[in-house]
């Protein structure tokens, strides 16, 4: 059998595996939902929430890869005791990989055209108001949002195709530096721009008025839906890195580093475009077109900004590219781990499968934009990332909590001896009733409000057909969770 590959350096492991969790999440999704939300009191729920759910979800999506050495499609099936369902939520897993990567490389293709926008000077000179017209009719050109997706999507899966070592951990080295070295730079030009000091207040001064404004359920939800999203846990996209790691280090220590980096991008991100938008008085809740409607106004009024614009763009697109390349060696190791298949058939394989997936999403902006299922004003995208924010992600997350602090699971013992092998922070051994009761039950209640809220105000139409759904969705997990054992063995 051949011997599971492992990362080359702990600087890699933690670059990949943040590169992951930094990525459009924190650079794109970030800012605009501090936007919508309310400001700094959406931020500092936000914070919590990384700290008191994701941190624990993540420790456990690292211990059950590390532990296994296999992929979500079969790590599962190695730890759990006989007669488990938790086996089941493989399947609900690899197709949250495949959700995410539907309109993901859409809008990685989106960073890589805007590299190319800014540093030919398409946009240079031109007003807010263009800049918004360009953008809307870029979304509308189907031919050029195909061609940077399906870019995107090669230059993804070519870096997987070189392996872990020399290809996703060798490559997403250098394209991590770089976006680090360059968003702090951004950060510092943006705060102080004329009129942008009231965007900081906004962004960092807590207004509680702004989030009654926006629903306090759905800025909760959207809160946790982001944390989850911002860390990509939930779908077994941090579980693969896990399975690569040595066991040297113990894994709440390595989880802290990367919590810490990837806060840290986001943070500065948001601190690059909510004071832009106060500065050239663009709405910071504009919905996922903030950063690409923004940023070239910040450009534009920038000494060298042609260029400053370019690497921004440019190294955007590494921070979406090095989470499309994390969920597509995810991908890749589904097919490796279930059909033996080599590296080489899955991602030929793949890369056609990934590019007729991605194409709805697209379409939903052109000749498919009247399909609302969502309600009016929605698009496909929307969908997908509803499907994968606000459903999959939080209730995987709960899944793998449960799959570590249960004894129907892998059991408490087992999941805090891998956690706490090697060298480094130890996790605390006395949270298991926190992490068995506490974080699903919060979890499922702020689920179900967030379906609540946000369908409510479109009607009646909506809220009753959406909230069985989200029932239904719940009692999924449930039965997964603590269905009926075929046996009483456990590995308490």
């Amino acid at each position: 059998m051949k011997e599971r590959e492992t990362f080359g350096s702990r600087l890699g492991f933690i670059l990949v595996s943040a590169g992951c969790a930094i990525g459009l999440g924190n650079v794109w999704k970030f800012p605009y939902m501090t936007g919508k939300y309310g400001g700094a009191a959406f931020v500092l729920i936000y914070l919590v929430f990384l700290v008191v759910l994701g941190l624990p979800i993540l420790v456990s999506e690292f211990a059950v890869g590390r532990a296994s050495r296999k992929s979500t499609a079969k790590a599962f099936h190695e730890l759990e005791p006989e007669g488990s369902n938790f086996h089941k939520y493989s399947y609900m897993g690899m197709i949250g990989n495949y959700v995410l990567m539907m309109f993901y490389t859409m809008v990685a293709g989106w960073t890589l055209y805007y590299g190319y926008v800014m540093a030919t000077g398409k946009l240079q000179g031109a007003d807010s108001a263009q800049i918004t017209e360009f953008f809307g009719n870029f979304q509308k050109s189907t031919g050029t949002m195909t061609f940077w997706m399906v870019l995107a999507v090669f230059l993804a899966f070519g870096i997987c195709s070189l392996g872990l070592q020399n290809g996703v951990e060798r490559i997403t080295k250098v394209m991590m530096l770089c976006l680090l070295g360059l968003i702090v730079v951004l950060a510092v030009h943006s705060a102080t721009l004329d009129g942008a000091v009231e965007g900081i207040k906004f962004y960092l001064i807590p207004n509680f008025e702004n989030m009654k404004e926006a629903g306090i359920g759905n800025v909760i939800f959207g809160a946790m839906s982001q944390a989850f999203f911002t860390l990509s846990i939930g779908i077994g996209a941090m579980e693969i890195f896990g399975s690569y790691m040595k066991k040297d280090l113990t894994l709440a220590g390595e989880s802290l580093s990367i919590l810490v980096l990837d806060t840290f991008v986001a943070l500065m991100a948001g601190m690059i475009i909510i004071p832009a938008c106060f500065a050239f008085n663009v709405e910071p809740g504009a919905g996922p077109g903030l950063v690409f409607i923004t940023l070239p106004n910040v450009f534009n009024q920038m000494m060298g900004g042609r260029l400053w614009g370019a690497l921004f763009f440019l190294f955007m697109a590494c921070a979406a590219l090095s989470t499309v390349v994390a969920v597509f060696e995810n991908i890749l190791s589904f097919a490796i781990d279930l059909w033996g298949w080599s590296r080489k058939k899955a991602v030929m394989v793949n890369i056609v499968l990934v590019i007729i997936l991605s194409m709805p999403a697209i379409l939903g902006f052109g000749p498919w934009s009247g399909i609302q299922i969502l309600g009016e004003g929605t698009n496909i995208m929307d969908l997908e990332d509803f499907i994968v924010s606000n459903n999959i992600l939080p209730l995987g997350s709960v899944l793998f909590v449960l799959f570590c602090a249960s004894k129907r699971g892998w059991g408490w013992k087992n999941f805090l001896k891998e956690a706490n092998t090697g060298k480094g922070v130890k996790f605390p051994a006395g949270i298991r009733m926190y992490m068995l009761w506490v974080i699903p039950v919060v979890v499922s209640v702020i689920y179900l409000k967030g379906y609540y809220d946000m369908f409510k105000p479109k009607g009646m139409e909506y809220l009753v057909p959406w909230m069985i759904i989200g029932v239904a969705m719940l009692a999924l997990v449930v039965w997964i969770a603590f269905g009926h054992s075929k046996s009483k063995k456990d590995r308490s």
